[in-house]
């Protein structure tokens, strides 16, 4: 299973990428977090290790280490606007359990 970004994810990751010579897409990863065990962390990445896996989404690539491969598989990343409001949101099918706050959860 692909990791995937929506067309408003993928034109916000290209805004990022256009003003990041060196970079070559997308990371994506967990770290351990918050009440219910992991956080998404994203960030644009210079190279791709040879562990990582890498998922080609409407133009840009997403890169993921193999250990967060359990973990994220099959999650679709989109970004949202809601009033003053904006940020990427996860729609990830292994996640069973999130905290209140929205910053962490469990699989």
């Amino acid at each position: 299973m692909s990791v995937i970004l929506t067309e408003a994810a993928a034109d916000r990751v290209k805004g990022f990428l256009a003003t990041q010579a060196d970079s070559v897409g997308l990371r994506l990863g967990v770290k351990p977090s918050g009440c219910s065990g992991f956080a998404y962390v994203v960030d644009l990445t210079e190279a791709i290790e040879p562990e990582d896996e890498v998922y080609e989404s409407c133009g840009v690539k997403v890169i993921v280490d193999k250990e967060a491969i359990p973990i994220v598989a099959g999650t679709t990343i989109d970004f949202k606007r809601a009033g003053l409001n904006e940020g990427f949101t996860y729609e990830n099918p292994n996640v069973t359990s999130e905290c209140g706050c929205g910053e962490s959860f469990g699989v």
